[in-house]
């Protein structure tokens, strides 16, 4: 790992081991705010508020989607302006009124507001955790690094989910599934505040190691932006498979739990359905992660996104549990093949100095996927019915991969030529 005899900072994971464990509970209590909702808000909408419009539904996911997005970008920009761990705090503070208002909410726009808070939460805090962990690991377990992160953050989002569910299926809908939701956030926050220390000099002094040929030409936002949404063909790539990752991720979030009640499952079956995929999906990640940094990221990218929409294929021409239940974990093995690979993708192609601000471009697309795709599958839906929705979210899944398929280049070998000094950041 890369050490420097001038500074006592110290790149990598064992050197780090301490605050990246911190980091990882933290982020576990970040993935259970939105997982204590997954299961349960698209019954509260159907039977506490009387919403059948499969579009009107789904708004909670659109609202979500949007700040999230809007705010990842943000975050990116905050987190090298003023530090990553005034973002994290900051996100932690929005996110207190959110399981108060689900509990109290008496018409549906009170909920979407507290969707609108918990996505802008969660641009501030997983944004932060994320540049965190890149800031601390360097250059070499990278892939390794944001496995752990997602799947911290995504077993959590399971475990709530199942949690929420059990206790909605024991005491009801409202409001002691959302009592989890207080407790995660006391805690989270407290943890930020007291034992997460900050992370920024190690970016820094990654640049200073001399694998920053960048590091004198930081772009303007207007040139990241556009380099990372359309110039740059694999960071293009990367942000439109994002894109389509979340858009199928918002859309099994929302019509998931529609399409498995209309199959006679009832509240518990829903809820373990509804925790399987993350937990699938958080698992896997542990070993596809590590297992980009050996084979690369396009190929893993690639394929897990043609994974994905077989796995999308199986839930709808199911009608059984089980059946149900294997969709979901193909579901989950080709989402953990994408998502912790797309960060270390951007991560191999972007210096050190502006790697925060390009993240938080990537991320605004990636979780404008959720807006998008739970808007055009409520349409779909409502004019077509649930099972063609799912359907074009599976065709475009595929193409999605499709698409990578023929634009990216390996960006790990591009990482390896930029520490050895022989590349450059193509664009």
């Amino acid at each position: 790992m890369a050490t420097s005899s001038s500074s006592s900072i110290r790149l990598g994971l064992r050197e780090n081991a301490a605050q990246f464990s911190l980091l990882i509970l933290v982020n576990c209590f970040v993935g259970a705010m939105v997982g204590m909702e997954r299961s349960i808000l698209p019954a509260i909408a159907e039977h506490e508020f009387g919403l059948q419009a499969r579009t009107a539904v789904l708004a909670f996911i659109v609202v979500f989607g949007i700040t999230k997005a809007c705010t990842n970008y943000f975050a990116g920009r905050l987190s090298d302006h003023f530090g990553r761990k005034q973002v994290l705090i900051a996100g932690w503070l929005v996110a207190v009124p959110v399981p108060f208002l689900l509990i109290w909410a008496s018409t549906w726009n009170w909920v979407l507001f507290a969707n609108a808070l918990l996505g802008v939460s969660q641009g501030l805090s997983w944004s932060a955790t994320v540049i965190m962990k890149i800031d601390l690991v360097g250059e070499e377990r990278r892939g390794l690094a944001m496995g752990l992160n997602e799947f911290a953050g995504y077993i959590a989002v399971a475990g709530a989910a199942l949690a929420s569910g059990l206790v909605a299926a024991r005491y009801g809908l409202r409001p002691e599934p959302f009592y989890l939701g207080i407790i995660f956030v006391v805690l989270g926050f407290l943890l930020s505040m007291f034992v997460i220390r900050e992370t920024k000099s190690y970016a820094a002094h990654e640049s200073l190691l001399g694998h920053d040929i960048e590091a004198n030409a930081v772009p303007s936002s207007y040139e990241l932006f556009w380099r990372t949404t359309f110039r740059d063909r694999n960071l293009s790539s990367v942000s439109l498979v994002g894109f389509v990752n979340n858009l199928n991720d918002g859309v099994s979030w929302g019509l998931f739990p529609l399409f498995f009640a209309g199959a006679a499952m009832n509240i518990r079956q829903i809820g373990v359905l509804a925790a399987l995929y993350p937990a699938t999906w958080g698992v896997v990640q542990l070993g596809t992660g590590a297992l980009s940094d050996k084979i690369g990221r396009k190929w893993l990218i690639v394929s897990g996104m043609w994974v994905q929409a077989v796995g999308i294929g199986i839930v709808i021409v199911s009608s059984a549990f089980g059946d149900f239940a294997s969709g979901l974990v193909l579901l989950g093995i080709g989402t953990a093949m994408v998502y912790p690979t797309l960060l270390s993708a951007v991560g191999d192609v972007v210096p050190p100095l502006w790697r925060a601000s390009s993240v938080g471009i990537y991320r605004l697309w990636r979780d404008l996927g959720y807006a998008f795709g739970a808007l055009m599958a409520g349409l779909i839906a409502d004019a077509l019915g649930l099972s063609a929705a799912m359907w074009v979210v599976a065709v475009l899944t595929f193409l999605s991969g499709v698409t990578a398929a023929l634009r990216m280049t390996e960006t790990l070998q591009i990482e390896r030529e930029l520490i050895a000094g022989i590349g450059s950041n193509p664009t």
